[in-house]
């Protein structure tokens, strides 16, 4: 396993920006049978902080840690019997900057990405207006130059436009980067909620929770022209996600 994974334990931290496919990739490996899954750990700290008004905001702060310390502390708490691997759906624009961040040297570290066109388009039809730090790509960069400098090499990255297309070459690919094998069970998995669903999941996971497998998404919203205000937020994320998309995996 790769660094960050201590005693054959592979704590894994998968940073995405919202509308990345995030929880189906999340359905993906939380169906292995030697994985436990962590929803989003610090969105309720990220809302407390920042007083956003996301869909069903009061009930996700009442119903989840909000102190992001003792998040931390549950990260690094001992795994379940049998259980070999923690794979965190982490979406990077919750990590704020006043929390610290020597915790993620405890972690093995990769980054799940996508087209900002598409992106924008999809989270515009969910949030109306945000700006450009919602997208999460400024601090996914952040995290990716931070473990690159540490490690001295890039964390593997994966495109989520490259994952639909083929997915068991591209889960075969990140799987081998981190030195784990891969599952069959990565590929399908049961429709329908998990226990393992934060209690946000009936604002945002209707679609997943219909899922059984991959699929590429439908024509709709998000090949729609984008408003002014949109477009110019795609033009701040254009870089960045070039910045990540240039270490991709390839298979």
């Amino acid at each position: 396993m790769t660094e960050g994974a201590e005693g054959g334990v592979l704590r894994l931290a998968m940073w995405s920006g919202p509308r990345n496919i995030s929880t189906a990739f999340m359905r993906s490996w939380g169906n292995r049978e030697d994985t436990v899954v962590v929803d989003e750990p610090f969105y309720a700290h990220y809302l407390r902080v920042t007083g956003l008004d996301h869909p069903g905001r009061d009930d996700i702060v009442a119903h989840h840690e909000s102190d992001w310390r003792r998040v931390v502390d549950t990260l690094l708490a001992p795994l379940p019997p049998g259980i070999r691997i923690q794979y965190q759906k982490q979406m990077s624009h919750h990590l704020l900057p006043e929390m610290g961040r020597g915790w993620l040297d405890a972690m093995t570290h990769a980054f799940l990405i996508r087209d900002p066109r598409s992106m924008i388009a999809s989270l515009g039809t969910r949030l109306g207006t945000f700006d450009l730090l919602a997208t999460g790509l400024p601090q996914q960069v952040e995290i990716f130059e931070h473990v690159a400098g540490r490690t001295g090499r890039p964390p593997p990255v994966l495109d989520t436009d490259e994952l639909l297309r083929r997915p068991e070459v591209m889960l075969r690919a990140l799987c081998a980067a981190l030195g784990v094998p891969f599952s069959p069970r990565m590929l399908w998995w049961p429709s329908g909620p998990r226990g393992t669903d934060g209690i946000w999941a009936r604002h945002w996971y209707d679609r997943v929770e219909q899922s059984t497998g991959f699929e590429l998404p439908a024509a709709s919203t998000e090949s729609k022209p984008l408003s002014p205000h949109l477009a110019a937020i795609e033009a701040e994320c254009r870089p960045l996600y070039e910045r990540l998309r240039q270490h991709r995996l390839q298979a």
